[in-house]
C-alpha cells in the first residue's frame, strides 16, 4: 500500500485529502506544519509527498529545497498544493524541486490521477543508467553532477531532469507534452511557456545557441531533441 504524507495547515483540506486518498487504497498521514512533516520524513520516507506552499512555520518552497539538498530525498515524488495561480509562483515551486503542483480548490479525481502519475513516474525511474554521456557532456544521475569536459555545470532540479530526458532519448524527438508530463506532471499545452523558459535557461548554462544549437535542437511544432553528433 503506497504511503502518502500531506503537509497542509488547513484542517478541512487535510481531512479531505486523507479521507479521499484512503478511500482509493492509500495509507495517508497528515501534518499541520513543515517541521512536523520533515520530522516524519526523517523517520520514514513516504512514496509521495504533498506539500502546501503557505505554511505557518516554513513555507513549502523552502522546505522542498531543504529536502532536495539531501541525496536521500532527491527522487522522492513531491507535489505542491497551492492557492496561488500566478505562473511565477508555480515555477518557483517546480524549480525548488517539486515534481508537480495542484491548484486549490481541486477535485478529488484530479488529486487521485496526479498521485497515480507520480507513483508511475517514480517506478519507471528505477533502473536507469547512473551515468549518461553525449558529445562532451557527462551526467552522473547518482550525484546529479553535470560536466562539460572538465567544467561543472550547475543546474536546477528541473533543468537536470530535462537534460537527462533529452540525453536518454537522443535517438528521437521529445514532444512538449511528453516533457511536461514526465518532468512536471502537466499534460496540457497551456503550460508550454514553463517548458520553453526552462529550455532557454538550460541552453544558456550549457553555452548553447538556439539558432545554431550544439546540444538542444528545437523541432518546430513538435518539441526538442538532444543533438548527438
Amino acid at each position: 500500500m503506497p504511503l502518502i504524507y500531506a503537509i497542509e495547515d488547513d484542517e478541512n483540506i487535510r481531512q479531505l485529502v486523507k479521507t479521499a486518498l484512503e478511500a482509493f487504497g492509500y495509507e495517508v498521514f497528515t501534518f499541520e506544519t513543515a517541521s512536523e512533516g520533515l520530522g516524519a520524513i526523517a523517520e520514514k520516507t513516504p512514496d509521495v509527498l504533498l506539500f502546501d506552499i503557505m505554511l505557518p512555520d516554513m513555507d513549502g518552497v523552502t522546505a522542498v529545497k531543504k529536502l532536495r539538498q539531501n541525496p536521500a530525498y532527491q527522487e522522492l515524488p513531491i507535489m505542491m498544493l497551492t492557492a496561488k495561480t500566478a505562473e511565477l509562483d508555480k515555477v518557483a515551486g517546480l524549480d525548488a524541486g517539486a515534481d508537480d503542483y495542484l491548484t486549490k480548490p481541486f477535485g478529488i479525481l484530479e488529486l487521485k490521477a496526479r498521485v497515480q502519475a507520480l507513483l508511475r513516474r517514480s517506478g519507471h525511474s528505477r533502473g536507469k543508467q547512473p551515468v549518461i554521456t553525449g558529445q562532451d557532456l557527462t551526467m552522473n544521475c547518482d550525484t546529479r553532477d553535470v560536466l562539460r569536459g572538465e567544467e561543472k555545470i550547475e543546474l536546477t532540479y528541473k533543468e537536470f531532469e530535462l537534460l537527462k530526458l533529452l540525453m536518454e532519448n537522443a535517438d528521437r524527438v521529445m514532444t512538449r507534452s511528453e516533457l511536461l508530463n514526465l518532468v512536471w506532471g502537466i499534460d496540457f499545452e497551456g503550460e508550454t511557456r514553463t517548458l520553453d523558459m526552462h529550455i532557454r535557461t538550460l541552453r544558456h548554462k550549457l553555452g548553447d545557441d538556439a539558432d545554431n544549437p550544439q546540444y538542444i535542437k528545437t523541432i518546430r511544432g513538435v518539441g526538442y531533441r538532444f543533438y548527438q553528433k
